[in-house]
């Protein structure tokens, strides 16, 4: 969708004004509109570019753009899209696999979506369309609080194929899902302050009861003693000089003479080795 034309953009002779409030002013020239805009502080939008002459509002501006934003995006939050689901069983299925698809066809139908029952039938099973009947029988009698049939049992080749409608439309489930996340979000929040605001609370006992207990513990003021006056104290007698004693004259000792050193003596020469005697010549 184009933006509509503001002020200056609107190139029209005349244009049929309505005030902000949605009074009806009258056809007025371009001009007279404008200066009115400009003299209240807001803008003049084209709101209807087709009549003659066309329809300008005085509004403002950006606050018109972010309210039809927030229309078109609520327009698509609130778009319900219903899906087919499609739940196959077999005609001799067990207990424990048809609980587990039983639970996926609620689970659908509690989204707002539409379910495609088919039973599939295999080799002489086509010549039974009586288990196909009384299954899907069962299955539309167990979910008959959450959905209606829309399209009863019809053979349709080697498959039998019934269709279940919610009977909750699609937005009403997703507002309602919305409306429980924002529960939830508000629950959690408060819970959050909550707790901010115990634990503030044990901060400030505790500080208060570490201030108080310092002046518990300390003692009363006691007023100084009196200190006791010194006594003079008593002339003591002056010390006698004691008399130098004579130092007594210690006899000088003898002059040792130094001990004469032994001659050093020599040593006697080992004997001469006698010659050993010639070896004779053989004649």
């Amino acid at each position: 969708m184009s933006e509509p034309r503001i002020n200056e953009r609107i190139r029209v002779p005349e244009v049929r004004l309505v005030g902000p409030s949605g009074e009806q002013v009258g056809v007025v020239r371009v001009e007279d509109a404008l200066r009115l805009a400009e003299e209240a502080g807001l803008d003049l939008v084209e709101v209807a570019p087709d009549a003659r002459p066309p329809v300008c509002k005085l509004m403002d501006y950006g606050k018109f753009k972010y309210e039809s934003a927030m229309k078109a995006r609520d327009a698509r939050r609130n778009q319900a899209n219903t899906q087919l689901k499609e739940i196959q069983f077999r005609p001799k299925i067990d207990d424990h696999d048809y609980a587990t698809k039983m639970g996926h066809v609620r689970r659908f139908l509690e989204g707002g979506d539409k379910v495609k029952c088919i039973v599939r039938f295999r080799g002489r099973e086509q010549s039974r369309p009586e288990l196909g009947v009384r299954l899907l029988a069962k299955v539309a009698e167990e979910v008959g609080e959450l959905a209606t049939i829309e399209s009863h049992p019809r053979q349709d080749g080697r498959q039998m194929v019934m269709v279940l409608a919610p009977t909750r439309k699609k937005a009403e489930v997703k507002s309602d899902q919305r409306r429980r996340r924002e529960e939830a979000r508000a629950s959690r929040r408060a819970e959050k302050h909550a707790a901010k605001a115990a634990q503030a609370a044990a901060q400030a006992a505790s500080a208060a009861q570490a201030a108080e207990a310092p002046a518990a513990k300390l003692p009363a003021a006691k007023a100084p003693a009196a200190k006791p006056e010194p006594k003079p104290a008593a002339a003591k007698p002056a010390a006698k000089a004691a008399a130098p004693k004579p130092a007594a004259a210690k006899p000088a000792a003898p002059a040792k003479a130094p001990a004469p050193k032994p001659a050093a003596q020599a040593k006697p020469k080992a004997p001469a080795k006698p010659a050993a005697p010639a070896k004779a010549t053989e004649a």
